[in-house]
């Protein structure tokens, strides 16, 4: 039964393996990856080009490098965002009848209530990183 049931795990964990690195072959191009190889003390960090059964390509430094799949300890993505610009609008209303001298006023001046907009973008940060693959003990 022991047997049976190591067996079934072994399985089990070859085939979520073999499921996550279909997950890095569905990964659009110019996905942003963190690969770390083997032995490696920096991951890289590049663009994905293409994934088959036995490689990864990726664009580093617009050099494009094929990096086989049995040399890969982990792959992350970030995860691709609508939009890196942050835009946030603030409108603000004020009552000018209570400030407003008593006595003609110029032309083109009116007291009442005023209504302000102001709109301002910035740069959102990036997403962070997020494993997608990792190889298993064989």
């Amino acid at each position: 039964m022991l047997r049976v049931l190591l067996l079934t795990l072994v399985t089990l964990t070859a085939f979520a393996a073999e499921n996550s690195w279909d997950k890095v072959r569905e990964l659009k191009t110019g996905t942003e990856l963190r690969i770390i190889k083997k032995g490696a003390r920096q991951p890289l960090i590049g663009t994905m080009d293409e994934a088959n059964d036995e490689r990864l390509i990726v664009v580093i430094k617009n050099e494009e490098i094929a990096i086989q799949k049995d040399d890969i300890d982990r792959i992350d993505f970030r995860p691709a965002t609508k939009s890196r610009v942050a835009k946030e609008t603030r409108t603000t209303q004020s009552d000018t009848t209570q400030t407003t001298p008593v006595g003609p006023q110029p032309k083109g001046s009116q007291s009442g209530p005023s209504t302000s907009t102001t709109t301002s973008y910035s740069g959102a940060p990036k997403p962070d990183f997020e494993t997608i693959y990792r190889r298993t003990a064989k």
